[in-house]
């Protein structure tokens, strides 16, 4: 069985680094695939340290021609069984041909990017549930969640290397720095977690406007900008809380990280976090746009040590459950074997 996989995007975010964990895991377990990928040194640099063959394509708009059918003569010379779009502008450069297609929805992405495909991945169930509802054939659609990535012996990371004191309670907040992430929400909480110190990873539009609204907050010498970082892990594993008070999120694979690296997390009732979260099980789950909520449940935890021991051992029994790297890749290889033989 040999697999292609296309990526049109030449950013970085969540989808795209899940990509290269969910790739480079198949590679592990014995799976024949490549990369069909946009330009970025660093996602082509993760890819070949995994032992995965990538090239590098367009990827542009309606008017880029040339795309689809270098891919297609690509997947001709592989002998392709399988091709795997990752959002929609790979759906809209995944060429037909002799081999099954395959579009991996990690949102409510439009389907005509994915006319004439053969099957869908949805991985959250709700995704699944409205593909089914806009008209498409339910036994043409599957549900596979993302897996988490376990803690290793990375260490964490030195919070004297971000300026921020030891003894300090950490809050971690993941994700762009765009409105549907609430990082202001956060900011907000911290006004009423006076002793705490915030790192935000990751880079978007909108960092000067929160640079600015810490600053008009009082709490800017509390407030770490860490911008995008690949060490991911080994923020979870430094923090005392994940924060994740997204106001849209279709899966949330913050929370699903922060029970891998053992971090209890707090998050916003949105469609993601509301459908993985047991509220006061394996994680709390507070009102969308609530900065006092948000602050009260983080306070809770930090002054409760057994309440954060429990949050953490529930989180990680949900990840085995559910979540696990060899789970989670068994359901791709299944689905790739089925297609493959249909």
């Amino acid at each position: 069985m040999s697999v292609l996989h296309l990526l049109g995007s030449g950013g970085d975010g969540g989808a795209e680094t899940y990509f290269v964990d969910l790739v480079s895991a198949l590679h592990r377990a014995g799976v024949a695939e490549a990369c069909a990928i946009r330009r970025h040194a660093a996602r082509t640099a993760a890819l070949s340290e995994a032992g995965v063959v990538s090239q590098t394509y367009g990827f542009g708009g309606p008017l880029d021609l040339l795309t689809r059918p270098r891919i297609a003569a690509w997947g001709r010379r592989m002998d392709a069984k399988v091709m795997v779009a990752w959002m929609n502008r790979a759906g809209r450069h995944t060429p037909a041909g002799p081999w099954k297609r395959v579009g991996r929805l990690g949102g409510y992405y439009s389907l005509k990017y994915y006319r004439g495909f053969d099957h869908l991945v949805g991985n959250t169930r709700d995704i699944v549930s409205w593909v089914i509802a806009q008209g498409w054939p339910s036994d043409r659609v599957s549900y596979i969640p993302n897996f988490a990535g376990g803690p290793d012996e990375t260490a964490p990371v030195a919070r004297s290397s971000l300026d921020t004191p030891e003894g300090a309670p950490l809050l971690l907040g993941m994700g762009r720095l765009h409105d549907s992430k609430a990082h202001d929400v956060s900011l907000k909480a911290l006004t009423r977690i006076p002793d705490a110190h915030l790192w935000i990873a990751g880079a978007g539009g909108l960092e000067g406007k929160l640079k600015a609204m810490a600053i008009a907050l009082g709490v800017d010498d509390r407030v770490r900008f860490l911008g995008w970082r690949q060490d991911a892990a080994a923020l979870y594993r430094a923090a005392d809380v994940c924060v994740f008070p997204s106001r849209f999120e279709p899966l949330g694979n913050v929370v699903i990280q922060a029970w891998a690296n053992g971090l209890p997390v707090v998050a916003a009732d949105s469609q993601g976090p509301g459908a993985l979260i047991r509220d006061g099980e394996d994680g709390f789950l507070i009102p969308i746009d609530d900065a006092d909520a948000l602050a009260d449940r983080v306070k809770a935890v930090l002054a409760d040590p057994m309440l954060r021991i429990r949050l953490i051992q529930n989180g990680h029994a949900r990840v085995e459950a559910e979540f696990s790297e060899a789970a989670v890749v068994d359901e791709w290889r299944h689905l790739f074997s089925r297609l493959g033989e249909a």
